[in-house]
């Protein structure tokens, strides 16, 4: 008792310090307050001389996303924005806070300033003592500071040196440079000398294929001052042991700092998803150092964390405790999912299998790689990364990847992922370039490989690392710049970048995941076999398959049935609503110079590859609106295809995530959801395509094959339907049957030549309809053509709608008169989530769409606007 109020009035600062010692640890965020400017000398000061003064500053923030607040520098995004905003990152920046320090701090044993994410050379000094200088944007810069702060007043400045002005002589002077990276259209770097490559920074806001070049840079993550005493709560994760039906086995493992020798209590208190819970505690003697503390856990009858369309995606709650006597000196909360993940690869009569394999089940991974979220990451919200994730999910996703030429996400992302069961494959940041294999770079690497697994071991949705996008495919298969180095370094030099990719992504990264994480499994790179052999094989590991944009036809999916299909993709524009934030009407033409610069690939050229799809099966667009209509169409029929085909290919098969789910800005891309969160057509098609239960018809060489695709787990007993319809509705052809569908299947239903589906229809007017059926309701429908679009003869259906409210907003009844090909809803720029669109009819019938929103009936109804592919397209000319 007299202790308790003794601490209870102790105002001296010899109170303080005779019972700091047990004190819990001490945050002081450092969010506020930061100032910037053009460093001092720094040549765009010549340009710019209003940016000689402080300027006010947000951190978490880049110099970029500063000055567009300031309205000091335009948005990147708007018009042809992007060449004028190209100075900045070429320029060094400074950036400065004042913060003030209370006594009582500095009674502490220890201070630490703490950097969660500098972007990406920078200088930190406090009160004019250099204190640190960091090389890697994905690491966490930890210095202490107790020496250096004083009470009250204390600055702290950060110098950001330009990536590009400090790696640029370095690489003039290498005798090569490691190709795959994308050239600047900028002219600030040589074409083929690109110096992205050697630094640990994300790649893509050098530029891509798919968005602009913004070499950000800044304070991109949380800075704080975390003050403690002689023992400090390091970390805290939850390691599985052992999982079956009865009982998990965990480990509630505590990294303890301290400064000497003495005991404390380490306590977990677990809660289950049902709201049950248990506590377990220790006494742990410390000595001085990093203590590894492990307590282990059992729970009875654990529920299993599981993918979307699996089961429940249970999480349990373990929060870490560390006291001395009654006194907190460190807590920390995780959620963890108990779960087991493997990669199964089996010799079977295809090769060598490729199969995600969670709790025991394999699974068909269904779903999309994610790319950043924006070319500057500070400016995304949670409830973007949300909506984006949701996005995955309604479409019936039940995985995506994050990409590795990007970003680590955020923990929301994880968090968010977590607990809608969105398996992630997780790549580590290379993103296709040939890495420098000297040993710094490699040291560094690995001390940021550390700590992302660290920070994200947790995460049950993190089911695979892989070390990198394409690198080794590189190596082997690519041409250009890649063939042109292997031919001009001497064989002890290949040998030496060889050796050093294999030392980086066979080992470092390996070794950071295998005991870091031992749970999760690791994959050398993506495409590869894992170093068993060649990469990107349809035999052997995961596949990316190109050569559909390439330039051959989009029928070609159907001859390439990989192991797991990891990256294909078609283009295409994003809707009307998104062109029209970024261009004027003056630039509605697939040739326009802004249209081409929101064209990355092949350096504005793709608006002609875009149309040499469309022309292929759909004709000549006959406006800039049908242009994008045409685009979308397009791209959702291609990746409906091979998906469809890759399902239909199970066991074979056992993956398909298409390019891309997202975008990082307003543009063409390979992308199903746009910039602003807009669904494309195929994100819609996906959400059929992806169904757990949905059917193929799928056509090759004159056969049309019928199948039903199920992920259920449990024994289905279905009906199917089959009809040939000509384009008024009238029904030529009608066969049902009933079929028992074994748990996690693709079964063959029923096989028709051209003139069996037919059934005696005109080829250029009929359409088949394969449907599932539960009772009467269908409940999957895919429709079949023997031809090409632009080979058949539509006529005006003369969609009419009708609006009804509902429940969260209205119903939308489309009905067709005659037969009608890509059925699009366009609701502009409605804030508003459709139920359905980019649908296929027959004649006569309705089609009822929801519209979750809330604006007014009148305004719905003035926005609407549906289309069908009839009269988007003439003849294509010669």
């Amino acid at each position: 008792m007299l202790k308790s109020i003794t601490q209870g009035l102790c105002l001296s600062a010899l109170c303080f310090a005779t019972s700091a010692f047990s004190a819990p640890p001490q945050i002081q965020a450092l969010d506020s307050g930061w100032t910037f400017r053009l460093a001092p000398g720094d040549e765009a000061l010549k340009t710019h001389p209003d940016m000689a003064a402080w300027l006010k500053a947000t951190v978490p923030g880049t110099a970029q996303s500063d000055l567009m607040a300031l309205k000091k520098l335009p948005d990147p995004y708007v018009s042809d924005n992007e060449g004028k905003v190209q100075w900045v990152g070429l320029s060094d920046w400074q950036y400065q806070t004042e913060i003030t320090v209370l006594p009582e701090m500095l009674l502490r044993d220890h201070i630490d300033l703490i950097f969660e994410g500098l972007d990406t050379f920078a200088k930190v000094s406090v009160n004019g003592q250099n204190l640190l200088s960091s090389d890697n944007m994905f690491r966490t810069w930890r210095v202490p500071v107790k020496g250096v702060l004083k009470a009250g007043s204390n600055i702290i400045t950060v110098d950001l040196e330009s990536p590009i002005k400090k790696m640029k002589p370095l690489v003039a002077d290498m005798p090569y440079v490691m190709p795959g990276a994308y050239d600047s259209l900028w002219g600030d770097e040589p074409l083929g000398r690109n110096s992205s490559t050697y630094v640990r920074k994300a790649g893509y806001q050098y530029g891509w294929d798919w968005g602009p070049r913004v070499v950000a840079l800044g304070i991109w993550k949380p800075v704080k001052l975390e003050a403690w005493d002689d023992a400090r709560l390091a970390d805290f994760h939850v390691a599985q042991v052992h999982l079956d039906d009865q009982v998990a086995a965990l480990n509630a493992s505590f990294d303890i700092q301290s400064d000497k020798a003495q005991t404390v209590t380490v306590r977990a208190d677990i809660t289950g998803p049902d709201g049950t819970s248990q506590t377990v505690t220790q006494d742990v003697a410390l000595f001085a150092g990093l203590n590894p503390v492990s307590v282990p856990v059992q729970i009875k009858t654990p529920q299993r964390w599981w993918p979307a369309g699996y089961g429940k995606a249970n999480l349990y709650t373990v929060k870490a405790t560390v006291t001395q006597g009654s006194d907190v000196i460190g807590e920390m909360t995780r959620k963890i999912g108990l779960r087991t993940t493997e990669i199964r690869r089996e010799k079977d009569q295809w090769g060598k299998s490729f199969e995600i394999v969670i709790n025991g089940v394999p699974i068909f991974a269904k779903g999309a790689n994610l790319i950043p979220f924006d070319v500057i990451p500070t400016r995304v919200t949670a409830a973007e990364q949300d909506r984006m994730l949701q996005s995955a999910v309604d479409a019936n996703m039940n995985i995506l990847r994050i990409w590795g030429g990007g970003t680590y996400q955020d923990d929301h992302v994880y968090d968010k992922a977590d607990e809608l069961g969105l398996m992630i494959w997780q790549d580590f940041m290379f993103g296709g370039a040939i890495i420098p294999y000297d040993r710094d770079f490699r040291e560094n690497t690995r001390i940021e490989a550390i700590e992302q697994v660290k920070r994200l071991r947790n995460h049950p949705s993190v089911v695979i690392w892989a070390g990198n996008n394409e690198v080794q495919t590189d190596w082997e298969n690519w041409g250009g710049g890649t063939e042109e180095l292997k031919k001009s370094v001497s064989p002890e030099e290949r040998d030496r970048i060889v050796t050093g990719m294999v030392r980086m992504f066979d080992q470092v990264l390996r070794g950071a995941v295998d005991q870091n994480a031992p749970g999760t499994p690791y994959w050398a790179s993506s495409p590869s076999t894992d170093y068993d052999g060649p990469a990107d094989q349809d035999t052997d590991g995961d596949r990316h398959y190109w050569k559909v944009w390439g330039g051959k036809p989009v029928e070609e999916y159907l001859n390439v049935t990989p192991r797991f299909m990891s990256e294909y993709g078609l283009q295409s524009f994003p809707v009307m609503a998104t062109i029209k934030a970024f261009a004027s009407e003056k630039d509605m033409e697939p040739e326009a110079p802004v249209m081409r610069a929101h064209q990355k690939y092949d350096k504005g050229n793709g608006n002609k590859r875009l149309l040499l799809y469309i022309r292929n099966n759909y004709g000549e667009p006959k406006t800039f609106s049908d242009f994008v209509y045409l685009s979308q169409l397009m791209q959702a029929d291609g990746i409906e295809l091979a998906a469809s085909h890759h399902r239909a290919s199970r066991p074979q098969t056992m993956g398909s995530m298409y390019w891309q789910l997202n975008d990082v800005w307003p543009g063409a891309s390979w992308a199903s959801v746009d910039y602003y969160g807009r669904w494309k057509a195929l994100q819609f098609r996906a959400k059929r395509f992806y169904a757990p239960l949905t059917v193929s018809l799928l056509r090759k060489d004159g056969v049309t094959q019928a199948r039903i695709l199920s992920d259920l787990t449990t024994k289905e007993t279905l009906t199917w339907r089959l009809r040939t319809l000509d384009f008024s509705g009238r029904i030529l052809s009608e066969k049902t049957g009933s079929t028992t569908v074994e748990p996690l299947s693709s079964p063959l239903v029923a096989t028709y030549t051209d003139a069996e589906l037919l059934a005696g229809g005109n080829s250029q007017t009929t359409q088949a309809v394969f449907e599932l059926l539960d009772g009467g309701k269908v409940v999957a429908k895919v429709f079949g053509y023997t031809g090409a679009t632009k080979a058949l003869d539509w006529r005006d259906p003369k969609l009419k709608t009708i609006i009804r409210p509902a429940r969260g907003g209205f119903d939308i009844s489309v009905t067709s008169l005659a037969a009608a090909r890509g059925v699009w809803l366009d609701i502009g720029a409605l804030k508003a989530d459709l139920s359905d669109n980019s649908f296929d009819m027959t004649g006569g019938e309705t089609v009822t769409v929801h519209v979750k929103t809330d604006t007014s009936l009148a305004t719905l109804k003035k926005t609407l606007k549906v289309r069908s592919y009839y009269g988007s397209a003439g003849p294509v000319a010669n």
